[in-house]
This record gives structure tokens, sequence and C-alpha cells, in this order.
């Protein structure tokens, strides 16, 4: 019996962040189509790929890593959730947080390997100026915009676990769930 297609969100990491590895959305489009993806569209130019496919998570990331590097030269890290994976994680965050002038909220994706309970142990953060949450796939990280400097997301830069993530704002983890349920 054939698989029913679903809907998945391509997140690639670190990609056309301060002129390094550029990557043109509608290249990335006809790259992911030509892996076999159908109704592929993007959205921002930050690397947010969606699509629906009959394949399983677990075997489309490789081939869509792969078919990336062969068409830029470069490597690129891609982490995918399907629907109902955005559709939990939002259900996850607190309505009131948001991006906005008064606080920033941010969602780093987390890849299968370390999504681990008590991750959130092996984490530093200061929670009299930041609130963080561990929800399925993904660490959420609030903070006011006035304390963003007293947080601790920018001492994590120099961590393995940051290199290994990917990071959107939570507006945009939004509307990829609402493209998601209109794909």
């Amino acid at each position: 019996m054939a698989r029913k297609p679903s809907s998945y969100v391509a997140l690639l990491r670190g990609i056309n962040v301060g002129g390094k590895s550029k990557v043109d959305m509608a290249t990335l489009r006809e790259t992911v189509a030509e892996v076999g993806c159908d109704d592929v569209t993007t959205y921002i130019n930050s690397g947010n790929v969606l699509f629906r496919d009959a394949r399983a998570a677990r075997t489309l990331r490789p081939r869509i890593e792969r078919a990336i590097e062969d068409r830029f030269g470069f490597p690129v890290a891609v982490q995918l959730r399907d629907l109902a994976q955005i559709r939990r994680l939002n259900e996850a965050i607190p309505d009131d947080w948001t991006n906005d002038k008064e606080q920033k909220t941010d969602v780093w994706f987390v890849p299968p390997d370390l999504d681990k309970p008590g991750l959130l142990d092996t984490i530093a953060h200061r929670p009299e100026v930041e609130t963080v949450l561990h929800a399925p796939g993904a660490i959420v990280w609030n903070i006011s915009r006035r304390n963003q400097g007293r947080g601790s997301a920018n001492r994590l830069t120099q961590t393995p676990l940051y290199k290994r993530v990917t990071i959107r704002n939570v507006n945009t983890v939004r509307k990829l769930r609402e493209l998601l349920e209109e794909l």
C-alpha cells in the first residue's frame, strides 16, 4: 500500500547569512523538486522549503542535502518537520510569545539525535531574565528586548549544540504552520 503524501518543511541551516552560503530560492525550489518532491515552495530567503512527499523524512533529508550540495557546491544541514510536528510545536509555544518591539522569541530546531529528555538541563540560561522551554524537536527562547543583552542565547553560539541547530523566529514558525496547512 502506497504511503499518503505528507506536508513537510525543510529548514536549511546557515544559508544567505552575511553574504555567505548564498542560495537562490528559485534554484532551491528546482533542486528540491528534482529530488521528486511535489508542490515545492519557499518562504522568505532564510531557507524554508515547503513541499509534499510520500517518503519518510529519514530518507528525504539525506537526498535533499546531497542535491543541495551538488547544485550549490557546499554542504547545507537540513532538518525536516512534517505538519503534525509543526502543529505540536506551535501548540507548545505560549500565544503571547512573539517577535516584536517588546520581546524576542526564537525557535531553535534541534536534530532528532539531540532531542532528548533533559536537554534543557544541559543549557545554561538565566530564568530571571529569559524563559526557555523544550518542545518536541525544538528549544524555544523568549526574552524581553530590554533584557536581550543579559540573556544566555548569545553565549550558546560557541557551543557544539549551536552548530547543530537551525533557528527561526516564532513569527516565522507560526507562518510555516499556516503555509503547511494550506499545502
